[in-house]
């Protein structure tokens, strides 16, 4: 089955080289581009923390959509997988719906705050008799950086609030255990990559969520020219959830980019975390694609992959059930 596959990310939030498959040029070629993408997320000067103009989208966060039992085409269409029916977000988690589940996770003592880290448990990785040593141990594993400038959570010393604009934009900035560990505290889980593809395409051979071609209306990627870009710094900031649902805002038309379960920012505004663990290593998969993004590697298919203590204002999560 081909793959666009990038990069693993060392570290906590960095740009690390490419790696890919020395026998594939394609694929090579891809993860050049696609390391790219993460460069320009993690290291642009872009002012994180600027006014963010607000938009209503009408979208609802706390939705959830149906997906049916049945098969469907993964991949570049050389696979055919079949899943049972299962539920997944509509929308990627909020800011305002993760700091809502720091206050109360950390009154419950489900997780804690040292130093300017938010750590909560983790029960490790399952045994796997090969690449053991590579495993995820458990304990005690940072959720969010509290101090890096890309943080949107704020914290005062008793009570997490979110940076004034963005509460209904995607939540960033979070590793996987972060993300993982939101999903369980609402008996969750983080969607596995098999089922985060059939919620983006449905049982067609579609290469977008939204059908087989992209417009700049379709999501919020590089070069895009959204509301959200800031070109003379060679960056972007994220959208709101949900923001490109065919709706005009001041001028801005959009294109309905639901997927066809209704599922939206399936591609763009930020990479989002799967529960995968890569195949002899302990990195874990991304999907998706990001704000910073070029629209070729928007396509479902596209992975990603990091550590999961990885964190960037170009990754977030959703869950499924």
């Amino acid at each position: 089955m081909k793959r666009s596959f990038t990069m693993s990310l060392r570290g906590r939030r960095s740009c690390g080289a490419a790696r890919s498959n020395p026998h594939i040029l394609r694929d090579c070629f891809v993860a050049t581009l696609l390391a790219m993408t993460f460069v320009l997320s993690s290291c642009t000067p872009v002012d994180l923390n600027a006014p963010m103009p607000t938009f209503d989208t009408g979208i609802d966060p706390t939705a959830w959509a149906q997906i049916p039992v049945g098969e469907f085409y993964f991949g570049q269409h050389e696979d055919v997988e079949s899943t049972a029916a299962y539920e997944i977000m509509v929308t990627d988690v909020t800011t305002q719906q993760y700091a809502d589940f720091l206050n109360a996770a950390v009154a419950d003592g489900t997780l804690k705050v040292e130093g300017d880290s938010v750590l909560g448990n983790y029960p490790g990785d399952e045994f796997r008799a090969v690449k053991h040593e590579l495993e995820i141990k458990a304990g005690d594993w940072e959720y969010i950086p509290l101090a890096d400038p890309s943080q949107r959570v704020k914290f005062d010393g008793s009570k997490f609030t979110v940076q004034a604009g963005y509460e209904n934009h995607p939540m960033t900035s979070v590793t996987w255990f972060g993300a993982w560990g939101y999903c369980q505290y609402y008996d969750a889980s983080l969607p596995t990559e098999i089922q985060w593809e059939k919620a983006a395409r449905g049982t067609d051979e579609r290469p977008f969520p939204w059908g087989d071609e992209i417009m700049r209306e379709n999501a919020n990627f590089y070069a895009s020219r959204d509301p959200f870009e800031d070109m003379s710094s060679f960056g972007s900031r994220t959208s709101p959830v949900g923001f490109y649902n065919g709706k005009n805002y001041d001028g801005y038309q959009t294109l309905d980019s639901a997927s066809p379960y209704g599922l939206y920012d399936m591609a763009g505004n930020v990479w989002q975390w799967v529960g995968d663990v890569t195949e002899g290593f302990s990195d874990r998969f991304m999907k998706g694609g990001s704000k910073d993004t070029y629209d070729m590697n928007l396509r479902i298919w596209t992975r990603n992959s990091a550590p999961p203590m990885y964190f960037s204002p170009g990754v977030g999560f959703r869950c499924a059930k």
